[in-house]
């Protein structure tokens, strides 16, 4: 019902959704804060498709690990841009987890319930269109999230992915700060870590994104996607990518 509506209303660009039930208990998604899987750690980038993702993918796979970027669609660049589309595909293709940071950057918790919606769906239909793939996780913008977010992810079949440390780069963190904080964790030796980073710092994807994986890798952890440390599967499902066409513009 909801996914056929949406399908319904991809020409105008709005997505049709079911009324939110207001006298009954609702079901509500799952907040995940850390991994499960011992001795993993799953660096996750928010804010792109940006240009720093080819230096941090390509730093990630020469060491033999796997990142996850949570992709919005109209933040730094949109995500239907030609660029956009290239970064996309080069993060997915290297293997790492593509998934769902919503359309605008928006506080979800201030939204209605078909804005909510709205937000969500557009960067799934845009993961489709791109790489092929539904995802199966999220991330609101700024960690916030209430029960109309996570019921109306739950509806949507993904989770919600929060984090258990913060690199600190998107608050201001000079590099040093940001890898003296890996360092310190890699020394209290967490059994896993969910870590959260911005593909759009330049400082983050040249000088702190290398130094943690050699931090982390020397200290006996395996740098796997957000999939992985739980377990589970990283799309809903998979398909063929398709051909850009003159409605992929909103």
């Amino acid at each position: 019902m909801l996914f056929s509506a949406i399908a319904l209303s991809v020409l105008a660009c709005v997505a049709t959704v079911e009324a939110a039930p207001t006298n009954e208990k609702r079901q509500q998604a799952q907040v995940i804060y850390g991994c499960t899987q011992p001795n993993t750690v799953a660096l996750t980038f928010d804010d792109g498709p940006y240009w720093y993702i080819y230096d941090i993918s390509n730093a990630l796979t020469s060491r033999g690990a796997k990142g996850t970027f949570f992709f919005s669609g109209n933040n730094y660049q949109r995500i239907y841009d030609q660029g956009a589309i290239d970064q996309i595909k080069y993060a997915y293709n290297a293997g790492h987890q593509v998934a769902s940071h919503t359309w605008g950057h928006k506080d979800l918790t201030s939204l209605t319930w078909d804005q909510i919606h709205d937000e969500m769906w557009r960067v799934e239909l845009a993961l489709q269109r791109i790489v092929g793939v539904q995802p199966a996780f999220m991330r609101p913008p700024y960690g916030n999230y209430d029960d109309e977010v996570l019921y109306a992810s739950y509806i949507r079949g993904q989770k919600v992915v929060i984090w258990d440390f913060d690199s600190g780069d998107s608050v201001g963190a000079s590099a040093a700060e940001s890898k003296e904080r890996y360092r310190t964790t890699s020394l209290n030796r967490p059994s896993t870590l969910l870590a959260l980073n911005h593909e759009t710092i330049e400082s983050t994807a040249h000088d702190v994104i290398p130094y943690a994986i050699d931090r982390l890798q020397s200290a006996g952890y395996r740098l796997v996607t957000v999939a992985e440390c739980l377990g589970e599967q990283p799309y809903q499902w998979t398909g063929a990518p398709q051909t850009p066409t003159s409605d992929w513009r909103c």
